[in-house]
């Protein structure tokens, strides 16, 4: 029974501080970069895009492809740097619990 007890405390702790984290996430931004830098996308670790940059020499009418595929790889890197983010705040939260591996992607 003291082992269920326990288990209950430790969800508790788990939940409160999976809470923190998403609070924390909204204030984690990343920036993902293609182009060598023609264009650059801001977003969060919670994935919500804060800002697009693009340089003006991609702004012509033969560009548009160009830019497209730029737009699509920014966004790639951004996510794959928000969804590390996001792991290694998980990781720091999980890592004190002594939650088995492989729990919430360890």
């Amino acid at each position: 029974m003291a082992d269920f007890l326990g288990m209950m405390k430790q969800a508790a702790q788990l939940q409160s501080k999976m809470q923190e984290m998403q609070d924390q996430l909204a204030n984690v931004e990343v920036e993902g970069i293609s182009g060598g830098g023609l264009v650059a996308v801001r977003m969060t670790a919670k994935m919500d895009v804060k800002s697009i940059k693009i340089d003006p020499s991609l702004m012509k009418a033969e560009e548009c492809e160009v830019l497209e595929d730029l737009l699509v790889t920014a966004l790639a890197d951004a996510r794959r740097k928000a969804e590390t983010a996001m792991q290694e705040k998980m990781q720091a939260l999980t890592g004190g619990l002594g939650l088995p591996p492989g729990l919430f992607g360890q």
